[in-house]
C-alpha cells in the first residue's frame, strides 16, 4: 500500500471579491445585530455575514427562547437597564405579538421570553431598514492583513466557493472570536486549568395543559429527586429550566448538559466533540422527555415540538482585550469611566451537574456593574473590535456578561465606535470617549452614570 503524507495541499488561488465596506461584521447574534445596525444608522456602508440562514444567535440557533440581563435588581427593585437597539428590536418583536411580559428569575431577577419566528422576522426587519447588507450562509475562514496590526479583508466560505469582503474596520461578534483568532489576537479557554461553562442543548413541547401545568416550575425540582431516588430515572444535571413560551400551551425545556467522555466541558470550536454532543444532547431531550410526561402534571399530552438545530454554547475563546471584566467586578458592581452600559445577570457558572449562581448582594447592592469601552478592544489588533460573549472577560465575568443584555450593549458600543472612528480619521482605541459615550446615550443607551 503506497503511504501518503498526513496532510493535503490546497493550491494558492484568487478569491474573488464580493464588496468593499466601511465595517464588516461576523456574526448575527444580539451583538452583532447592535453592531451592524448601529454602524449603519452612523453612515457606514455595513456588510454583515453569519452561518445560518437568520440571525439571533444562540437566542435562536440554539433555542434558548429568553432574553437575560435586560434587566437589574437595584437595591430590591426590578429594573429594565438596556435600551437603545435591544428597545427597537423588542418593539418589533412585540408588534409581532411574539413578546412574553417580563418573568421572575430564582425571585432576584427578570428575563422576557419571546416567540423564535418573531424573533427571526423582527431581526430582519430591523436590519433592512438600517440599510445593512446581510450574508447568511456565510463562514468565516480566513483573513488577510495589511501588516501585523490592521486587517484588510474577511474571507468567507459560501456554497458558491469563497468569497472576500474588505473593509476599514471589522467587528468580530462570532462567539467564538473567529475573526480575532484567524487575525492572530491572543485568546483564553476556560478557567486556566481548561474547564468552561458546560453546553446545553434546548428543547419546546407544546400540548401543554396551561391550568395543570401551573404549579410545574416550582414542583420540578422535587419530582426530579423523587424520580430519580426510585432509580427510574437520572438526570445530567440539578437546576433546571422549564417555563412557559408566549402561547402557553408551549414550553421551553432547558435542562441538558454535555460533557466529553471524561467529563470535560464539550469544546464549541471542536467538530468532533460538537458531533458526539449533538447526538448525546438528543438522547438527554427524549429521556427528559419521558420524565415530563410520566411525572409531571399537564404534560401527559404534551409533544416535543423542536430540538434546537444546534448546542447552545456558553464560552469557547475569550479574546484579550485592553481590559477583562472579571467575577469581582460582577459581584461589586464594579463602575468605569469609559462605560459603555451595563450589565444586570449575575455569574451564572455551569459546572458538572449543576449551575452555580453568585448574585451581588441583594437587595443591598444596586444590581449591576458598568462595561468598559475597553473590553471590546483586542490587543495588538487596530482596526478589530470584539463585541459578544468572546470579548475581554475573564471565565467569570463571562459567565455573567455573556448572556444578551450585554451583548446588546457590547455590538452597540462596537459599530458606534467603528463609525466614529472611521468618520475621524481615527483607530478605533483613540477616539474620544466622552464623544462615544454621548453618541450612545442619544441613541438611547443607558450608561448608568
Amino acid at each position: 500500500m503506497p503511504s501518503f503524507p498526513p496532510f493535503v495541499e490546497e493550491p494558492p488561488r484568487r478569491i474573488a471579491l464580493l464588496g468593499e465596506y466601511d465595517v464588516v461584521v461576523l456574526g448575527g447574534g444580539p451583538a452583532g445585530i447592535a453592531a451592524s445596525v448601529s454602524a449603519s444608522r452612523r453612515g457606514m456602508r455595513t456588510f454583515l455575514a453569519e452561518h445560518y440562514g437568520f440571525l439571533g444567535g444562540m437566542g435562536t440557533a440554539a433555542g434558548v427562547t429568553n432574553f437575560c440581563g435586560l434587566h437589574a435588581n437595584v437595591r430590591g427593585e426590578m429594573r429594565r437597564v438596556v435600551h437603545g437597539v435591544a428597545s427597537d428590536l423588542l418593539d418589533r418583536i412585540a408588534h409581532l405579538g411574539g413578546l412574553n411580559e417580563p418573568h421572575a428569575v430564582l425571585g432576584k431577577t427578570l428575563a422576557q421570553a419571546y416567540d423564535m419566528p418573531a424573533y427571526k422576522c423582527a431581526a430582519d426587519e430591523l436590519l433592512a431598514a438600517a440599510g445593512v447588507e446581510i450574508l447568511f450562509h456565510a463562514h468565516g475562514v480566513q483573513v488577510v492583513k495589511e501588516d501585523e496590526r490592521r486587517i484588510a479583508a474577511l474571507v468567507l466560505e459560501t456554497k458558491g466557493g469563497r468569497r472576500a469582503v474588505r473593509a476599514r474596520c471589522f467587528i468580530d461578534c462570532s462567539g467564538d472570536g473567529d475573526l480575532a483568532a484567524l487575525a492572530g489576537a491572543r485568546t483564553e479557554k476556560g478557567d486556566g486549568a481548561g474547564h468552561m461553562l458546560y453546553p446545553t442543548l434546548m428543547f419546546r413541547v407544546n400540548g401543554v395543559d396551561p391550568e395543570r401545568a401551573r404549579e410545574a416550575p416550582q414542583a420540578i425540582p422535587r419530582l426530579m429527586e423523587e424520580a430519580r431516588a426510585s432509580g427510574e430515572f437520572s438526570f445530567p444535571r440539578k437546576s433546571v429550566i422549564v417555563r412557559p413560551q408566549k402561547n402557553p400551551v408551549e414550553w421551553r425545556v432547558n435542562v441538558t448538559q454535555l460533557a466529553n467522555p471524561d467529563g470535560s466541558p464539550v469544546d464549541g470550536t471542536d467538530a468532533a466533540q460538537l458531533s458526539r454532543a449533538e447526538r448525546e444532547g438528543r438522547r438527554q431531550v427524549v429521556d427528559y422527555f419521558r420524565f415530563l410526561k410520566s411525572r409531571v402534571p399537564g404534560f401527559e399530552r404534551a409533544y416535543i415540538v423542536d430540538i434546537a438545530p444546534q448546542l447552545g454554547i456558553r464560552e469557547t475563546r475569550r479574546v484579550t482585550c485592553d481590559y477583562m471584566v472579571s467575577g469581582e467586578d460582577v459581584i461589586g458592581c464594579r463602575d468605569f469611566d469609559d462605560t459603555i452600559g451595563v450589565n444586570g445577570w449575575p455569574l451564572e457558572i455551569h459546572v458538572a451537574g449543576d449551575v452555580k449562581w453568585i448574585w451581588p448582594a441583594i437587595p443591598e447592592s444596586r444590581g449591576f456593574n458598568q462595561l468598559p469601552f475597553r473590553m471590546i478592544r483586542p490587543v495588538g489588533l487596530d482596526n478589530l473590535l470584539v463585541a459578544g460573549r468572546c470579548a475581554g472577560m475573564t471565565h467569570e465575568g463571562q459567565s455573567a456578561a455573556r448572556v444578551s443584555g450585554p451583548c446588546f450593549v457590547m455590538g452597540q458600543a462596537a459599530g458606534t465606535a467603528a463609525a466614529l472612528a472611521l468618520a475621524s480619521g481615527k483607530i478605533p482605541r483613540d477616539i474620544d470617549i466622552a464623544a462615544l459615550q454621548r453618541a450612545l446615550q442619544s441613541d438611547g443607551v443607558w450608561l448608568a452614570r
